[in-house]
């Protein structure tokens, strides 16, 4: 069993996206399900809809999954298993209050050392932790030897007992912290590989050292990816990058099957540059990801969605423009050494059939084409078309084109009026109106 574990906490973005992408890649070649985790424990930062709109992203990316759990739903188990571990003594109720953490917190910044928790409560006895009404935390007791696990990608981890820490597994609330709810859900749900990004390498002894203080001895195999740079800036690609933001990608008309195709691309060796989800499938393999961060290049984003439109079934790229004819599919495609994405091609396309009311610099040609057009019979080739308004307005050479173009395209140039007049021809009343 694989997991795509997002939280419902902003927008999804493209580092989320390829960790999903590559778990329903994997679970495909393994023939193993895909389970949507939807971590929603953190209350005070969920976004109300976020998660919806999560789904509604993976499933326009042709992502398949098996079902959809919310972690809020398994808060029993949590609770059920953290007095599991305080009764085998392997965790402790703490009641030290954020002042005093925020205390020692300041003193190790003073020290130069890393903060630790100092062990206080962990040595109170059964009798004091049951005459004390304060409100408290619970906390799992540090490692006795170090944690090693071993990264499919990175390679050996190696963790010692004051790394991993006695760290919080239950708020005041009682509600779980990340890694404990992580690792109990990982365990309850059988996940057999975690696909994920490397910012969570710290977290994974924590995670592995709970499972093991519950007794799971299941190897659960790891593969961190490396971050995400922008390819301009060089810096970690952030909530500030407006192409970081999947929706926004979405919105500015790159396909979803261009954006798989360069989230797979991206740091990793494959044998052609572009192709689709299920061409990746198989032949893709996770070892082959670059251990060095992967750069962002929204210009490279931007060829490979060319390439995709080039090829895309001529109807559905019409139904995509707001149509449901192939030649308009067809048009769009004619204006591709110009625009690279379906918004692109949208703003092409909208000066066709938007209203004209005069040329510059030609307006009474304009005014005499214009006439001639609502009056014209129906032609199915340009150069009879072309033939007849000349003669029936005596308009030659520029005094002609120039104008004609106009009205046809609302642009003064582009591809050939003779390559656009037989896809927009059955449209000609709404365009010359």
């Amino acid at each position: 069993m694989l997991r795509f574990a997002p939280s419902p906490t902003g927008d999804m973005h493209i580092g989320n996206l390829r960790v999903a992408i590559f778990n329903y890649i994997v679970s495909k070649q393994l023939n193993e399900d895909l389970i949507i985790r939807i971590e929603d424990t953190d209350v005070e930062r969920n976004i109300e809809g976020k998660d919806k709109e999560i789904l509604e992203i993976l499933n326009l990316f042709s992502i398949e999954y098996k079902s959809v759990v919310h972690q809020s739903d398994s808060l029993k188990y949590h609770q059920k298993m953290a007095l599991q571990l305080m009764t085998q003594k392997k965790a402790f109720a703490c009641f030290c209050s954020d002042s005093k953490l925020d205390e020692l917190r300041e003193q190790s910044i003073k020290d130069g050392k890393p903060f630790r928790y100092d062990g206080f409560c962990e040595t109170l006895s059964d009798e004091t932790v049951l005459n004390t009404n304060a409100p408290f935390t619970v906390r799992i007791k540090k490692p006795e030897s170090n944690i090693k696990f071993t990264d499919l990608l990175k390679g050996n981890f190696d963790y010692a007992p004051f790394d991993v820490d006695s760290f919080i597994i239950l708020r005041q609330d009682k509600t779980p912290t990340y890694n404990y709810a992580c690792s109990v859900d990982d365990m309850i749900m059988d996940i057999s590989i975690v696909i994920r990004g490397e910012d969570h390498v710290s977290n994974t002894p924590k995670q592995i050292h709970i499972r093991n203080s519950l007794g799971y001895t299941k190897e659960i195999k790891y593969v961190h990816l490396p971050i995400i740079l922008n390819a301009q800036t060089g810096k970690k690609m952030s909530k500030r990058d407006d192409a970081s933001s999947v929706k926004w990608l979405i919105e500015e008309g790159f396909l979803p099957s261009a954006i798989a195709n360069y989230l797979v691309l991206m740091g990793n060796k494959t044998p052609t540059e572009i192709f689709s989800l299920e061409e990746a499938i198989e032949w893709f393999k996770i070892e082959n990801i670059s251990r060095s961060s992967a750069k962002f290049d929204i210009d490279k984003l931007r060829f490979i969605n060319r390439k995709h439109l080039q090829t895309i079934d001529e109807l559905r790229l019409s139904k995509i423009l707001g149509f449901v004819d192939a030649d308009i599919g067809k048009l769009g495609k004619l204006f591709l050494e110009e625009a690279s994405t379906i918004k692109e091609i949208k703003e092409k396309i909208a000066p066709i059939f938007a209203p004209k009311t005069s040329c510059e610099g030609f307006e009474e040609e304009f005014s005499k084409l214009k006439n001639c057009l609502e009056k014209a019979p129906f032609f199915d080739d340009f150069e009879e078309l072309k033939k007849y308004v000349s003669e029936q307005t005596e308009l030659k050479g520029k005094n002609l084109f120039k104008p004609l173009r106009y009205i046809l395209t609302g642009a003064d140039n582009g591809p050939n009026i003779s390559d656009i007049y037989p896809l927009v021809k059955n449209y000609l009343g709404e365009i010359i109106k």
